[in-house]
């Protein structure tokens, strides 16, 4: 596999979406800030903080959308009634600031559209051409929609993203879960997986879930920290992996 940048006794790769296979992290930051930045001004007045990449960074990115919300909140110091998954978008609870940037992302999706990393996406052929499996481990509840956009659904074998880990009742990343129910299905342990993130918190889940090798993939100037979260190597474009012209 050494033409792929991978362990010879890897059988399959799972890949995030959002900054991996597409350029849908930096809609998410800027919908997350426009939703925070508007909460806290509303709440804090004169004291307004802004939501900072940072915060993002730290608390969001990667997470499922309801756990994002409740980690950021609590950095500050706030807590909010959990209330319900079809809470109205902005109602004060967490599920309503949820489902506001949901709003948010989508409005900005449709304005601007959905790209892809085509340096992931001949990766990702390369890979199957190899015959290795190949799964899409998003939080994403938009992430079949996001792939059908592309092109792309047809690249992965399995798909296990945010509608699924609900229906499953699956915990999100930080917790390895979604992770491995996707090796589950691929009918690969762990440890012959590959996971590909550009999120602290998804670093952290293909850690926790034992997985045989974790590629950063560093989108936003965060190396170090992709390594510090367990990180086997770290590149910018998943080019730098695939086989060479």
């Amino acid at each position: 596999m050494t033409d792929l940048g991978l362990p010879d006794d890897i059988l399959a790769c799972l890949f995030d979406l959002d900054g991996v296979v597409t350029k849908t992290a930096v809609v998410h930051a800027a919908a997350w800030k426009e939703l925070f930045d508007a909460f806290l001004r509303g709440r804090d007045g004169d004291a307004f903080r802004p939501f900072t990449a940072t915060d993002y960074d730290r608390y969001v990115d990667g997470r499922p959308r309801a756990a994002g919300v409740r980690t950021f909140l609590a950095s500050r110091g706030i807590a909010l009634p959990e209330g319900a998954p079809d809470d109205p978008p902005g109602t004060r609870t967490v599920h309503g600031l949820g489902n506001r940037k949901n709003e948010l992302l989508l409005a900005r999706i449709r304005a601007d559209g959905v790209a892809a990393y085509d340096g992931t996406l001949h990766y990702i052929e390369a890979v199957r051409a190899r015959g290795l499996r190949t799964a899409i481990v998003s939080s994403s509840a938009n992430c079949r929609d996001v792939l059908r956009s592309i092109g792309a659904e047809g690249l992965f074998d399995v798909r296990v993203d945010g509608v699924v880990a609900a229906e499953r009742g699956l915990p999100g990343k930080p917790e390895p879960d979604t992770f491995l129910a996707a090796a589950r299905e691929l009918g690969v342990p762990p440890a012959r997986a590959a996971v590909f993130e550009d999120a602290l918190a998804g670093m952290d889940a293909g850690l926790a879930g034992g997985f045989g090798y974790l590629v950063g993939v560093d989108r936003a100037g965060q190396a170090e920290a992709l390594h510090a979260h367990g990180a086997d190597r770290v590149v910018t474009d998943l080019a730098e992996l695939g086989p060479r012209a």
